[in-house]
């Protein structure tokens, strides 16, 4: 990675450190590099962009207390997406503790980074819509897993590290998040037709054509 000037920019490992050893300026510089995708993971992880934006918002305050507490066995983004998810995954427990609370479709409110969440092509808003409310009803560990493995494109491994769990648990929490959501999906697709022609996959994210190839 360079600067704009040419120079070898610093690493995130880099700016951590900086910021461990009082530099003002680089915890700022790292959140501008990851936070669309840590944004777009919370969102999709809660389902709510209020509530998205606040476990950003403690997520971040929480890696800024911390820092020196990083020992550098992870990159620093997968620090700080586990952080995120975590954060995330806090607010669901809290949430599902307070059933009267209804379960956000992710429009109520325009807070969080602009321009991360990809707007659906308007034939294809409903399926979205659906997707969405079938994601929401997953259980949060499975959620996570899909989010993180078929909606942002993270390898298994990657997300295993994440959420702090075996690779075989991603992998098993995300077969059965898949079937979940493929009985839902198919249910509306084909009323009284079964399932037997949905698809296990989330259509959408980046990772549809790497997630095998782990």
């Amino acid at each position: 990675m360079t600067s704009g000037d040419g120079t070898a920019a610093p690493s995130d490992a880099d700016l951590l450190r900086a910021h461990v050893e009082g530099d003002k300026q680089a915890f700022g510089e790292l959140v501008r590099r990851h936070r669309d995708r840590l944004w777009a993971v919370a969102l999709r992880t809660i389902g709510d962009r209020e509530e998205a934006a606040d476990a950003v918002q403690d997520a971040l305050l929480s890696a800024h207390r911390n820092a020196a507490r990083f020992r550098g066995d992870s990159a620093v983004t997968t620090w700080l997406h586990r952080i995120v998810v975590n954060a995330c995954l806090d607010r669901i427990r809290r949430r599902q503790a307070h059933p009267t609370v209804p379960l956000p479709d992710g429009s109520r409110s325009e807070e969080g980074p602009s321009g991360v969440e990809p707007a659906a092509p308007a034939q294809d808003h409903d399926t979205a819509l659906v997707v969405r409310e079938a994601l929401a009803a997953l259980p949060a560990d499975q959620r996570a897993a899909i989010v993180l493995v078929d909606v942002q494109g993270y390898p298994v491994a990657e997300a295993a590290e994440i959420l702090g769990v075996a690779i075989g648990t991603i992998k098993s929490r995300c077969a059965r998040g898949r079937a979940k959501m493929a009985l839902a999906l198919g249910d509306i697709a084909h009323p009284g037709e079964g399932n037997q022609e949905a698809s296990t996959s989330v259509p959408s994210g980046p990772a549809a054509d790497r997630r095998d190839q782990r």
